[in-house]
């Protein structure tokens, strides 16, 4: 072992003798000490701060320790070798090198130090390197040693994890870590911060099954906090929400005072599900850290979740207020005002975010969204090609951003070219290639054979200019006002469903136009659709919702299946909806579980009555013992044909045709063990189910027709009420088909709302919140398709329907209002009423209310 002599304590003298080797090295060393590096991320800060392994704590005091002459020292012009004033550089920083290896040394502040000063003090001088960021002369330096001295566990250890610092990127780096991890832990198997060291590297690397492991192993070494925060971070990147909590909890029972860890506690709940368990976790962790910034944003997050507005608001202010530069809580807030309808107060936050981050795709993507929304097609276009633009590196995944921008800049150009065209005329589901349809509804990515672009942008068609409300005549201000009142009657009471003041004034205008529409058929009026004169369909009054409800947010392709290509619909087209996927809950349908649950559970008797009957009071006592669905999982075993999963399927009852059904919607459970559930519903739209439902309901909209004729002459009670029962039975087959890619559950209800309008009634009660307990059915949901989808049949959808509803008579003031649809004939007119501020509404006296 070659000896290095180190200088006493007051420093190096003159005369000292230092191998030319280390000098060689120290020199190379202190010209490169200029090197800076980026900021860690807030996990890698966490880690870092959090750390006890040897190697970390040792760097983190001596760097409190050391000079900052000698941590800033400036890389100098002249050349080794050279000048004396080079010489007397060099010797000053080899003997600050010196001095800081000698005193780690003394101190056995090492990885794995030996009985050997000589030795503590060469390998001090390697780790010293190793802290200044001087990776390569640090391996060099080890490498000499382990020359002579191959299994120096130090060494080893040293060079492993400065290969690890050299940038996981270069594979060969990161297989040289590994390797020489590994064996430091064959010769010291016991010592947990190395596995520690070698799961971070596996975990960078994606090897997280492994990381995993050698984290679990350095736990049963020696417990941690930090060790049980590190795995829970793997398990929750590894979506094993459930996992990440426990492990999250035991760190945090270890040491109470760690926001980061009860901030992840928190999105473990947030990522279920959970909200409100998630809400109180933030919180805590801002009581741990009131600047708490990802707190605050991720706090805002959850109240957007839960569908309040204003608690979210607060708190994603608040953390723009410890950090207005704070580019994710300026997107997520930009894209909370935008589904509030708050397109300009949206854009704004897009725009900051891009000043600050340029290659933001969400931001620019909803930059582009919300200007083609407001009718400024110019901008929006411009911000679509520059995500566009952005293509995806070989081997990576594209952002869900660039696989939609192709679809919505065709789509803002088909709106373009129409803004001046008489709604009237023409009709969007016939117009836009049917394959275009279908991928953009199926979300695929934009590869459509033989697609012939949209014409570009026409300089002749203007922008949408912004309106005053002010400079609309009084009886539209009026339309406007009673149409905001009647959108927000839709609102869903439930968590998950932000309030949208831009949905709410479409849907409001809807409804206006489908009674105004229902009044003139009923009146054996014509009415004006896709360019021709004829008297109006069930579709056509559904089709005034559905175009009020496509301009609001051009984003959501809505669009008629039937419409959709052959092949598609031969194939079938589903509607799905998770309602538990793993470890996550969807919590809009909770209200839901019980129901489909008794449901599932009654399917099931009928199942093994008809074949397993020896089993059938086996089954029957496990059922009882059955109250949610993760207890159905050991039901499944009892039979080879439904160990893996089970469908069952709801059927629609027949008003037309007695005692005939049709096909529902499909019930899924698949999976092994709590939290590898899956938990579905779907409806699949084919050719021939939706001709049977198509049959069903012409059948109740000709009766309609007909009795609302008659209602027109005479208001008798009786009358009124078979045509109110008559407009609920028909939604109710509407909601059970699905027949829209988007937007189903808002369009029927503002349908409903209408034709009741016309038959004189009004909707006077809000949808509910939740359960109550009343005689018509032990359940009252805030979401009226899944009340139509699990009601036994339209008679019983009606009756809960109406028991909510609160029907009472019109006001005559409705019939002063102008006609909507000749109010806004075109989109422009459309995009202008749905921009302009009616915030003075409020002060308003508004018709019927």
């Amino acid at each position: 072992m070659r000896a290095v002599e180190m200088a006493p304590a007051g420093g190096l003298s003159r005369g000292a003798w230092v191998p030319l080797a280390v000098l060689a090295v120290l020199a190379r060393a202190a010209l490169a000490l200029t090197e800076r590096y980026p900021a860690l991320s807030l996990l890698q800060q966490e880690r870092h701060r959090q750390r006890h392994g040897p190697a970390e704590e040792w760097a983190e005091q001596y760097s409190a320790e050391c000079d900052s002459s000698f941590l800033l020292f400036h890389e100098s012009d002249c050349d080794i070798g050279g000048s004396s004033s080079c010489e007397s550089m060099l010797s000053l920083n080899t003997e600050k090198i010196l001095s800081q290896a000698k005193l780690l040394a003394e101190q056995k502040r090492l990885p794995f130090a030996t009985d050997n000063d000589n030795t503590n003090e060469e390998l001090a001088i390697a780790y010293v390197l190793f802290g200044n960021g001087l990776y390569d002369e640090a391996i060099q330096h080890f490498s000499t040693m382990l020359q002579e001295e191959p299994e120096l566990v130090s060494a080893i250890y040293g060079r492993g994890i400065a290969y690890g610092k050299k940038g996981l990127h270069d594979m060969k780096n990161a297989e040289l870590a590994l390797f020489e991890l590994s064996r430091v832990i064959s010769l010291e198997p016991d010592h947990p911060e190395v596995f520690e060291q070698r799961a971070e590297i596996l975990s960078a690397l994606g090897r997280i099954s492994e990381a995993l492991s050698d984290f679990t192993k350095a736990i049963q070494l020696q417990p941690s906090a930090t060790l049980y925060w590190h795995r829970g971070t793997l398990y929750f990147i590894s979506e094993d929400y459930a996992t990440a909590h426990e492990d999250f909890q035991r760190s945090l029972e270890l040491n109470k005072n760690q926001p980061i860890a009860m901030l992840y506690k928190g999105l473990t709940f947030f990522h279920r599900g959970l909200l409100k368990e998630a809400i109180e976790s933030f919180k805590e962790a801002l009581k741990q850290k009131a600047d708490f910034i990802d707190a605050y944003k991720s706090l805002g997050q959850a109240y957007r979740e839960l569908g309040n507005f204003d608690a979210a608001t607060e708190n994603f202010q608040k953390a723009l207020l410890l950090n207005q530069n704070h580019v994710q809580t300026l997107q997520l807030k930009g894209m909370m005002l935008y589904h509030h309808g708050s397109l300009d107060e949206a854009l704004k936050n897009f725009k900051r975010c891009l000043q600050l981050e340029p290659y933001n795709e969400v931001c620019q993507y909803m930059k582009g969204l919300s200007h083609v929304a407001m009718g400024q097609f110019y901008e929006g276009i411009k911000a679509q090609t520059k995500v566009m633009l952005n293509d995806p590196l070989p081997g990576q995944k594209a952002s869900p951003e660039y696989l939609k921008v192709k679809y919505l800049r065709e789509y803002s150009r088909y709106l373009h070219a129409h803004l001046d065209t008489p709604l009237t005329e023409y009709n969007t589901d016939i117009d836009l290639p049917g394959n275009f349809k279908d991928h953009w509804a199926k979300n695929l990515p934009f590869l459509i054979e033989n697609y012939e672009e949209q014409p570009g942008l026409q300089p002749h068609i203007k922008d949408v200019l912004f309106q005053n409300f002010e400079s609309y005549k009084p009886d539209v201000q009026e339309l406007i006002c009673v149409a905001d009142h009647l959108g927000s009657m839709m609102q869903y009471e439930t968590p998950g469903f932000l309030p949208n003041k831009r949905i709410h004034r479409a849907m409001g205008l809807a409804t206006l136009e489908v009674m105004q529409a229902v009044q003139r058929t009923w009146a054996n009026s014509k009415v004006r659709m896709n360019g021709k004169t004829r008297l109006m369909q069930w579709r056509d009054m559904f089709d005034i919702a559905v175009k009020w409800r496509r301009i609001a947010d051009p984003d959501q392709p809505v669009l008629w299946l039937d419409q959709m290509p052959a092949r598609s619909l031969s194939r079938g087209f589903n509607n799905h909806i998770n309602l538990i996927r793993g470890q996550v809950i969807n919590m809009r349908y909770l209200e839901y579980f019980e129901k489909i649950l008794h449901f599932i559970k009654d399917r099931i008797l009928v199942y093994h009555g008809a074949n397993n009957p020896k089993g059938l009071l086996e089954v029957r006592e496990a059922l009882e013992k059955v109250h949610k669905v993760e207890d159905l999982l050991p039901i499944m075993k009892f039979n080879s044909k439904t160990r893996d999963g089970f469908t069952v399927n709801t059927k629609v009852p027949s008003l037309k045709d007695q005692g005939k059904e049709y096909d529902g919607f499909t019930i899924t459970i698949t999976g092994d063990k709590v939290g590898n559930i899956l938990f579905s519903v779907e409806t699949q739209t084919t050719e021939e189910r939706t001709q049977l439902y198509h049959a069903e309901i012409d059948a109740l909209y000709k009766d309609l027709t007909a009795k609302g004729k008659i209602l027109i002459l005479s208001a008798e009670l009786g009358e009124v009420d078979a045509v109110c029962n008559l407009i609920l039975s028909l939604v109710y087959y509407f909601y059970n088909l699905m027949p829209l890619s988007r937007g189903s559950s808002v369009i029927a209800y503002s349908v409903i709302m209408g034709a009741l309008m016309a038959s004189g009634k009004e909707v006077s009660g809000k949808i509910p919140k939740g359960k109550a307990s009343i005689k018509i059915s032990k359940y009252i949901s805030s979401l009226v398709d899944f009340e139509a989808m699990t009601a036994p049949g339209s008679e019983a959808f009606s009756k809960i329907a109406r028991s909510w509803m609160n029907l009472k008579s019109i006001s005559p003031s409705y019939k002063s209002l102008p006609s909507v649809s000749e109010t806004f004939p075109t989109l422009r007119t459309m995009i202008e009423v749905l921009n302009t501020d009616s915030s003075h509404c409020l002060k308003k006296t508004i018709v019927a209310v």
